[in-house]
């Protein structure tokens, strides 16, 4: 196993899928209290947490295309899916009695708040966690570009991506048999593999800002802290 890694900030990526749990749509809220309580043991540790969640487990650009959707507007259909997991996402933090803020691309204010950098990062230093909502504010853009983005915006020691399986497979271990997980690999290795680590805009963010990208299944309780702890299997993009 790798060894224990302090990390001051990281950046959680999580897929709207992944809120889901065995339900055909919408949330698992036991999934999502465990999320909740294990985020806020390690807020309680230490580390700054911000999150990004995606909007899939609501609506997926290509089902806007399936109903004749302008691609453009499709996305901020997307956007919107964000900012409904992120406010549910804080309601369930708060009820772990872990702060936690909703920050938007699009300005929605009566909701929650818009995305500043610098207020951002001075909730962070308070301790709270901040949720990032509705990706980059623009089409095209996909969340795992905006979890990217903002991870690089906020210093970020480290973006971990939340997935189905304990890391990255040379194919997808659910179908290949004998399908082999990476300890480690590089950013240049993902992209010119065309590796389904994240979105090639994505991995070349996090490389050009130097940001390590840890691959873990974010569905095996207590995985994230020992993921931080080197005792749980993972990836490592860097």
């Amino acid at each position: 196993m790798a060894k224990a890694v302090k990390y001051r900030r990281i950046l959680l990526k999580l897929s709207g899928e992944g809120l889901m749990g065995r339900r055909p749509q919408g949330f698992d809220p036991k999934l999502m209290a465990r999320l909740a309580s294990e985020v806020a043991r390690l807020v309680k540790s230490g580390t700054q947490v911000a999150l990004v969640v995606g909007g899939g487990n609501f609506f997926r650009g290509a089902q806007g295309e399936e109903l004749g959707i302008e691609r453009a507007n499709a996305d901020y259909m997307g956007m919107l899916a964000t900012v409904m997991n992120a406010l549910a996402l804080q309601a369930v933090f708060r009820r772990a009695r872990c702060k936690a803020r909703v920050m938007s691309a699009i300005p929605m204010n009566p909701v929650c708040e818009p995305y500043t950098r610098r207020r951002a990062l001075a909730h962070l230093e308070a301790g709270e966690v901040v949720i990032f909502a509705a990706g980059t504010g623009n089409p095209f853009f996909t969340t795992d570009t905006a979890a990217a983005l903002r991870a690089s915006e906020m210093g970020c020691d480290a973006l971990f991506k939340g997935t189905q399986v304990d890391g990255v497979y040379s194919a997808d271990p659910k179908k290949v048999r004998g399908a082999k997980r990476h300890d480690r690999l590089g950013y240049d290795e993902v992209l010119a593999g065309n590796l389904k680590v994240m979105d090639a805009a994505a991995v070349a963010l996090a490389r050009d800002n130097r940001i390590p990208i840890v691959v873990f299944s974010i569905h095996k309780p207590g995985a994230l802290a020992r993921v931080l702890a080197g005792t749980e299997r993972h990836t490592v993009v860097n």
